[in-house]
């Protein structure tokens, strides 16, 4: 996934090696063994859906294990929070449901997940009111109920589309198909000045920042950091900004946001990565004052989770969802807009 959150973090493979000694047994009753505290109808949710593989090969819940196969498991790891889910009755912007899953839409400045300093008023306590006529919060094998359907998350201050699984068929299907990054995301953001060239791939490493190390930064050793990559699209060149599409191919912590600082274009109004400071234009008083302004309009990062696609888990057809732009990135825009299209029939704009 925080963020276009390093959904590689939220996810840990486990591998179990079958003992050499070991007696013809059924792969999920072996694993429910090795997992006490997982149910065995989650296990077989978990290998129906591929979560669980033997030999990297998906096999059914009745498969008999045989000395020397290895098994993995994708599992979640636990997010530090306080004990005790509190169900909110918080209004959910659903944008699509049925039986398997929700698709909802994040304001901006809604925290996702429960944790130190946010108990309460997030998405996962909304998440608990609603579904609490499920028989069984799905979760993920290894999991507690805390997560509630969750298998990605964004950033408190990103708005935009989030899949929610309703089922632990669901739940397993779509984890799997996160940690594959076979799941079509894309963004936009608004950025600083023009990226050149305007359309292009970023092929960097992303890493924890040596000093400050709430942040993250690019590295361009190998060794250095995890392997990420951004493919962005201009969509408008306003010259001091532009709005750019944005899509992953990995999923690193911050990665659009420390990518595009990268190469000279932080995110708008981006506070970790230098985004809510002039970047581009002659810092005279008339330009600061109507960027402040632009920046009260959209007083967090110019960043959106716009749409997602994945392979349905009960139709097994392709699904794809978009949203429209935020009202505060909608109106910064046109801010923008209307500047630019004043100075260009001045021709004010620098060279």
């Amino acid at each position: 996934m925080e963020e276009e959150a390093d959904n590689e973090e939220l996810f840990e493979v486990q591998e179990i090696l079958v003992d050499p000694k070991q007696s013809p047994v059924r792969i999920d009753k072996f694993v429910t063994d090795k997992l006490p505290r997982v149910s065995r109808n989650r296990v077989q949710n978990g290998i129906r859906s591929g979560s669980i593989l033997v030999d990297g090969q998906q096999v059914k819940p009745n498969h008999k294990l045989s000395p020397g196969e290895r098994i993995t498991v994708i599992i979640p790891r636990h997010a530090d929070r306080p004990e005790g889910l509190i169900p909110e009755a918080i209004p959910l912007d659903i944008r699509y449901e049925d039986d398997a899953l929700m698709i909802v839409h994040k304001p901006p400045g809604m925290v996702v997940h429960p944790g130190v300093g946010n108990p309460s008023g997030t998405l996962v306590n909304a998440l608990a009111h609603y579904l609490r006529h499920e028989d069984d919060i799905p979760v993920l094998p290894g999991n507690d109920d805390d997560r509630v359907g969750l298998v990605h998350r964004i950033d408190k201050d990103t708005s935009g589309l989030l899949v929610i699984a309703k089922t632990d068929e669901a739940m397993s299907h779509l984890a799997r198909q996160f940690f594959d990054h076979s799941i079509d995301r894309t963004y936009q953001a608004i950025v600083w000045g023009s990226p050149d060239p305007a359309d292009g791939t970023i092929d960097r490493n992303i890493g924890r920042h040596p000093r400050v190390r709430q942040n993250y930064t690019v590295f361009d050793e190998e060794e250095e950091g995890k392997k990420a990559i951004t493919h962005y699209r201009t969509l408008e060149d306003l010259y001091y900004v532009s709005l750019c599409e944005l899509k992953l191919e990995t999923g690193r912590t911050h990665q659009i946001r420390v990518h595009m600082k990268s190469i000279g274009n932080p995110v708008f109004m981006d506070e970790k990565y230098g985004g809510d400071r002039i970047i581009k234009g002659t810092v005279y008083s008339k330009y600061k004052s109507f960027v402040e302004r632009c920046m009260e309009m959209c007083p967090r990062q110019a960043l959106h989770a716009k749409s997602i696609g994945f392979i349905h888990p009960t139709t097994r057809e392709y699904v794809h969802f978009d949203s429209e732009l935020p009202q505060d990135m909608h109106d910064c825009l046109e801010r923008w807009r209307t500047y630019v299209g004043h100075r260009r029939h001045n021709n004010l704009l620098e060279s």
